[in-house]
């Protein structure tokens, strides 16, 4: 199992409608490669059919090769090219935004993590879950924090939710090993731009070739 984050960074509402656009074709290949995409965190952005970030646990009960397979592909900086659909005759096209893979984290000691109960929210209709189910846990020392709504109980999402903030603090640690001379910041604020992995053109979101 791996967790893959789709996000806009610090980028502005085009980047957030490219994240949800980016989901989308996600979804498409990961279900040709025969892998479980669950949207298990997600920020809304600034308007409708937008989103900021989405956290996505990712299984394959048959071949978690192609787990890894297809969250390599992913991972690293994503290019939209379009002209805003948000502020005509705008002069940028280029929107970048990010893809990280983070591997599934132990749990941490309970006595480490806040958690507070919140009725579950967002798209779904009749399948979100009414009661306050919804667990947002926060790491006391780092004041990072999840939110996790997926499962039907507080327990099953507790569990989750301590697991994913032991993976994004193990990923914090780790970008600081490998530079201490960078500035240190989590995955919203280190796209790199002018390098990217995949290329995607038009309202369409066909991919480039590069």
């Amino acid at each position: 199992m791996l967790y893959l984050q789709i996000t806009a960074n610090t980028g502005p509402a085009e980047c957030c409608l490219a994240v949800a656009k980016a989901l989308h074709v996600f979804n498409k290949e990961a279900a040709k490669a025969g892998v479980t995409a669950r949207i298990i965190e997600q920020v809304d952005g600034p308007y409708a059919g937008s989103l900021r970030s989405a956290l996505l646990e990712l299984t394959s009960d048959k071949n978690e090769e192609a787990v890894q397979s297809l969250a390599q592909t992913w991972e690293g900086s994503l290019l939209w090219i379009c002209n805003s659909p948000y502020r005509l005759g705008h002069k940028r096209k280029n929107w970048f935004l990010g893809c990280k893979v983070f591997q599934a984290g132990s749990s941490m000691p309970e006595s480490e993590i806040r958690y507070e109960a919140t009725r579950a929210s967002g798209p779904g209709g009749q399948h979100v879950n009414k009661t306050d189910s919804a667990i947002r846990a926060t790491h006391i020392a780092t004041g990072i924090s999840v939110k996790v709504q997926t499962e039907r109980s507080q327990h099953a999402n507790k569990r989750l939710a301590a697991q994913l903030l032991s993976s994004k603090l193990a990923e914090l640690h780790a970008a600081k090993e490998r530079d201490n001379k960078a500035e240190r910041r989590m995955q919203h604020h280190d796209t790199e731009r002018g390098n990217a992995k995949r290329v995607f053109a038009g309202m369409d979101f066909k991919e480039q070739k590069t």
